[in-house]
């Protein structure tokens, strides 16, 4: 078992684990398993300050970790290296014998998840967005276009002490994105370079963040919540000073830097480029789909998708009279539609976003028919901060924080209106918001079985699979039934996933250009040309994950078929729900062997 002294043995671990709520730690605190967890959810708590914010966690003895940000440069990505490999020391000396199946499944999933670390933590280079990203610095990595998000709509003004530690951050902003910018450079020099097409819209996004003070989004987000709160208007001046000695210069550092770099920049689209490129990408695979497909494997099984979706999609519009034509013509006359299309206007965007909240208050009194639980925090809808919008995906959500104080979020990228007409949009609420992953996240948050550092934790494979099988749930809840080309806008997106599969592996192990993967979309499924784009964008910063999604929703469509056979006329789908959702975030492979034994003694 754990030496005691081990547990002891760092103060300020034990300081953060005090700081902790009660009801998010261990329920038996003699429980050794579980204080393992805990401790290591404080140590690892330590090293990323921003998550502490956005989970509500950064009070008591964890205060200070309100007025910092992660490190960035080396020594920050050789202290998360040393930790995870003391993690994975301390679990794998852990006797597990005499653990009961749900610590077992516990203790499999936290050693997973410190294994999959230490796999991407072996590359020096690279960032993070929605995986593992072979780019420090792109349209979707770096502190440039993070941090500001973050500053405002995560890190709380709600007195002086808050207003003090956003002052702290804001300093360290630029020391963040000077470490970007070093890492940039000398990465850079191996030949680890984002393609030129990435860099375009990553020095779009950088000009737009590089202005004057009185129109930079991390000086006025304080200066206008200070005033909200009746506080010193001294912190909008220091906010702005800072500003101006501090993080612009490092932003126009950082910005010449991006185009000294677009000159030099090729047009080559996947990280096979890149030496390690090959290995790089059976990491992020592996770890984003949670499986052991091979690239081929997953490409043969994006087709296969594709090409059954395809023939429902055929049959639902050969049903509204839409005869003439591939499919991808046919769903691309559906996005000229007038009568689909939101004005390209700041009012029409409201209006988008608007009807978004309502397919989710919509679906709210539907979702006790197939779930035993309903998670009991807020979610909304946001339109994305108009400063990303040229680098950002097209959609995505952020979960509530863990005291429910701040709203999950599921936000559209609404740069273009053309690009989400109407009957496109409700399934991508069903996906981010409910019964998708802000329902998903809000369970696991809200489950007192889990460890918090399971409950903060995921896998892209099942989450992503979840959302997507949510969209399938939504339709059979009924959320289409007057609504056709609503349903067809769900299977369009279910084939959308699937051609992921195709593009992502086509690009990183196929070789395609990012010409042949948009082509793809657009011809296969009548995608919007900018839409498709930039989604190929997003699968150049970040292979691999992009695959998760119809891969993971694969799995729970053949769980639930399995439980169907097994268990006749006793098969409910709360409880099926509450079988694959009980277990929490987990590897694909370990939701299988769950859900099967869940089966067995059923």
């Amino acid at each position: 078992m754990i030496d005691r002294r081990e547990v002891l043995k760092s103060g300020v671990a034990l300081a953060a684990i005090a700081g902790l709520p009660r009801a998010a730690l261990a329920q038996e605190p003699g429980d050794e398993l579980s204080a393992l967890f805990d401790r290591m959810f404080a140590e690892q708590l330590r090293l990323n300050p921003e998550g502490a914010t956005q989970l509500g966690l950064d009070t008591g003895a964890n205060a200070d970790l309100r007025g910092l940000l992660s490190d960035e440069g080396p020594m920050g990505r050789q202290a998360a290296r040393a930790l995870t490999a003391r993690h994975i020391a301390r679990l794998e000396a852990f006797k597990t014998d005499d653990l009961t199946p749900e610590d077992k499944r516990n203790y499999d999933v936290v050693l997973y998840t410190k294994r999959q670390q230490s796999a991407a933590q072996r590359f020096d280079f690279g960032g993070a967005s929605y995986g593992r990203s072979p780019y420090v610095v792109s349209q979707l990595t770096g502190a440039y276009q993070s941090t500001p998000s973050f500053l405002d709509t995560k890190h709380p003004i709600e007195n002086d002490a808050d207003a003090e530690a956003y002052l702290a951050r804001l300093g360290q902003f630029a020391d963040q994105l000077n470490a970007n910018s070093d890492d940039l450079r000398d990465q850079s020099a191996r030949g680890i370079l984002p393609p030129d097409f990435l860099l375009d819209p990553t020095i779009d996004q950088l000009t737009k963040t590089t202005v004057p003070a009185d129109q930079a989004i991390v000086v006025t987000s304080l200066q206008r919540r200070a005033a909200a709160k009746n506080l010193d208007p001294r912190y909008g001046a220091r906010a702005a000073q800072l500003y101006g000695a501090k993080v612009f210069p490092a932003l126009q550092a950082q910005l010449d830097l991006v185009k000294a770099l677009r000159a030099k920049a090729t047009s080559d689209a996947g990280v096979w480029k890149i030496k390690q490129g090959a290995e790089f990408y059976a990491v992020a695979l592996a770890g984003t789909t949670t499986t052991r497909m091979s690239p081929e494997e997953v490409h043969k099984f994006g087709l296969d998708e594709a090409a059954a979706i395809s023939a429902r999609l055929d049959a639902l519009l050969k049903a509204q009279g839409m005869t003439k034509g591939g499919i991808g013509e046919r769903v691309a006359a559906l996005y000229r539609d007038p009568a689909q299309l939101y004005p390209d206007t700041d009012e029409g965007k409201r209006q988008a976003i608007a009807y978004c909240n309502d397919r989710l208050a919509a679906i709210r009194p539907r979702l006790p028919r197939a779930f035993k639980r309903l998670p009991q925090y807020a979610f909304e809808v946001r339109r994305v901060p108009v400063e990303n919008e040229a680098g950002a995906a097209s959609a995505y959500a952020q979960p509530p924080s863990l005291d429910g104080k701040r709203p999950g979020l599921v936000y559209f990228n609404l740069r273009d209106s053309a690009e989400w007409p109407k009957f496109c949009l409700a399934t991508t609420v069903f996906h981010e918001g409910l019964p998708g992953h802000q329902f998903e996240g809000g369970l696991a948050l809200s489950n007192a079985k889990l460890p918090l550092i399971r409950k903060v934790g995921g896998f892209s494979g099942y989450g992503e699979g979840w959302a997507l099988y949510a969209e399938q749930l939504a339709d059979e809840l009924g959320m289409y039934d007057d609504d056709p080309l609503g349903r067809i806008g769900y299977l369009k997106f279910q084939l959308f996933r699937a051609n992921r599969c195709v593009v992502d592996t086509g690009i990183h192990h196929f070789r395609w250009t990012r010409a042949q993967a948009i082509a793809r979309f657009v011809e296969q499924e009548g995608e919007a040309p900018g839409f498709a784009a930039r989604e190929v964008d997003r699968y150049c910063a970040t292979p691999g994950q992009a695959c998760s999604y119809k891969i993971g929703h694969s799995v729970f469509v053949r769980l639930r078929e399995e439980a169907k056979a097994k268990l006749g006329p006793r098969f409910t789908l709360g409880d099926f729900h509450e079988a694959v959702l009980g277990t929490g975030r987990v590897p694909l492979e370990i939701l299988e062997a769950e859900t099967r034994r869940w089966l067995a003694n059923a």
